[in-house]
């Protein structure tokens, strides 16, 4: 691993190589930073397929990465529809969006940003602020200094953690199943109601949402793409939540279970409700899915997105609940201000501080928000404010104005 620190550029090491690490190690190298990032998994990163909607702002950060655009980006919808419990169009309306899956969005930042800077595997020990620079030594006892560190690793952040032990997650009440099924394994009646389309359903309590992404090798040729589905319920922390994170062998996971674990008769549970809950064409994307999964929804704000020379970026720093389909263009609207004001300001540490001014605002609004759409799927609603803003977004139209819309927060 060849790390040779030229002594004019400055150097900035990130720590995570996923979505929103990899935004900021393109925007620096092309600023002319030298850059290293340390992502500790080992092989190239898999997104279990999730998938994102994109917003104005993440390609404006895509086209300053230097990444060309193109119609093999994502999918393209041209509305949304809500289905009623027996499958009728209770409400449609027209917004086009394009949606594009994780694993498309990390090959093309991974593909743009030379290898020299990427290092998979290695793990990050700890990092510290020494004032006039940054040290960080990683897992096998190697010491590097940098003149900016980068937390970019994910929203159980163990550099925020450690610079923040008082910032903690909060469940929000509920769950999210999560799964992809093939366009071909679907019925006619089905694909023909649901592709091409942002879809919702919105039994008591619950919300199911979903929409077309690509396919085996990023293919958005019709017949060969997925569908994307999010299904929220409500889940008891007490009770309910400790048993689904319960494997076969008695193991309790906290935070998420890998999809594999997930007990035979948690997933039979999932879909006897999907059949009995959702619209039938829900009810068949579910059943059908091909290894679905299910992560506890949490939020979290911290009070500042920088100490000294060490920023947070992305989840790291505020993590939203999904509501507003925000995740990826906030990590990415993080790299592009934190390099704007790298740009602007000489020194590194007031460039972070006035980074940290701005996008700690943007992060707050953003987790409001996301809360009060979430706030009818709580499974206890806590005070005046959830009750008023179930109310408020519990409607179908409410539901497909306000939900991962573009928002200038």
């Amino acid at each position: 691993m060849s790390m040779v620190q030229s002594s004019k550029r400055s150097r900035a090491i990130i720590v995570g190589g996923s979505l929103g690490g990899l935004f900021a190690a393109n925007l620096l190298v092309r600023n002319g930073w030298d850059v290293d990032v340390f992502e500790r998994v080992p092989d190239e990163l898999a997104g279990r397929g999730a998938g994102i909607v994109t917003h104005p702002e993440l390609f404006d950060a895509l086209g300053a990465a230097g990444i060309q655009i193109d119609d093999g980006i994502g999918v393209k919808v041209r509305s949304r529809v809500t289905f009623a419990q027996d499958g009728a169009v209770l409400s449609e309306r027209d917004l086009p969006q394009t949606l594009t899956a994780w694993g498309k969005m990390y090959h093309v930042l991974r593909a743009a940003l030379p290898d020299v800077h990427y290092h998979a595997g290695v793990t990050v020990a700890s990092v510290e602020d020494d004032g006039d620079r940054a040290t960080v030594t990683l897992g096998d006892g190697a010491i590097l200094h940098a003149d900016l560190v980068i937390a970019a690793d994910g929203f159980k952040s163990a550099i925020r953690e450690r610079l923040m032990p008082e910032v903690k997650l909060q469940y929000a009440g509920y769950i999210a199943w999560r799964g992809l099924v093939d366009e071909a394994s679907l019925s006619r009646e089905t694909r023909d109601a649901l592709f091409d389309k942002f879809a919702f359903c919105l039994p008591p309590r619950e919300q199911i949402l979903g929409y077309p992404v690509a396919g085996q090798g990023n293919s958005t040729t019709p017949g060969e793409r997925r569908y994307n589905f999010v299904w929220y319920r409500a889940t008891s922390e007490d009770v309910q939540l400790p048993d689904l994170l319960t494997d076969a062998s008695g193991k309790r996971w906290t935070g998420g279970i890998p999809p594999t674990l997930i007990r035979a008769d948690v997933l039979a549970d999932m879909e006897d409700a999907a059949l009995t809950l959702l619209a039938p064409q829900f009810g068949e994307v579910v059943t059908r899915a091909t290894q679905p999964l299910f992560q506890p929804i949490f939020d979290l704000e911290v009070p500042r997105m920088a100490i000294g020379r060490i920023a947070l970026l992305g989840d790291a720093a505020f993590v939203a609940r999904p509501h507003c389909g925000m995740g990826v263009t906030k990590a990415a609207s993080d790299a592009m201000t934190l390099v704007k004001a790298l740009k602007t300001h000489g020194d590194v540490q007031d460039a972070l501080a006035g980074y940290s001014l701005e996008r700690t605002q943007v992060g707050a609004a953003i987790v409001q928000h996301a809360r009060h759409l979430g706030a009818y799927m709580q499974a206890q609603l806590k005070t005046e404010v959830d009750r008023e803003m179930a109310e408020r977004y519990r409607t179908p139209d409410a539901v497909m104005r306000e939900t991962a819309v573009p928002a200038r927060f």
